[in-house]
């Protein structure tokens, strides 16, 4: 099973996209804890690059949404300017009180990996969630 969108870099587009995502896993049986989740890390995912890459700029963001034999796979494709290498990239501390800045470890939490591909234009994320099945 795989699906396929192009959106535009707008936060208004976002509850569509936990939408897809979340019809998705649940199609893929996982428990509800677990849905909401990678609902929860594809929206954080597609918010940092609407505001960290983007900006106020309107560009598109592809998503594609893939169920593996041993799990999920969402790829998010954005055409930015990515200024620092992504093995830099970090969220604060998680001890330090402060709004904002906890958005790369709510991902890391959600997906069992998590890989950032740089591209000729732009950045591939590919986001994987194992299925654990007992």
């Amino acid at each position: 099973m795989k699906r396929k969108i192009e959106f535009a870099s707008h936060p208004a587009n976002l509850s569509s996209v936990r939408n897809l995502v979340r019809q998705f896993a649940m199609d893929a049986q996982l428990p509800d804890a677990q849905v909401e989740l990678i609902v929860l890390g594809v929206d954080e995912a597609c918010a940092n690059i609407i505001r960290h890459v983007y900006g106020a700029e309107t560009r598109l963001i592809g998503l594609s949404c893939e169920q593996l034999e041993t799990g999920l796979r969402f790829r998010l494709r954005d055409y930015g300017e990515q200024g620092r290498e992504p093995a830099q990239w970090c969220g604060r501390a998680l001890e330090s009180i402060q709004p904002g800045g906890l958005g790369l470890h709510l991902i890391r939490s959600a997906f069992d990996h998590v890989d950032y591909r740089p591209k000729r234009n732009g950045m591939e994320l590919v986001l994987t969630k194992y299925f654990k099945r007992g």
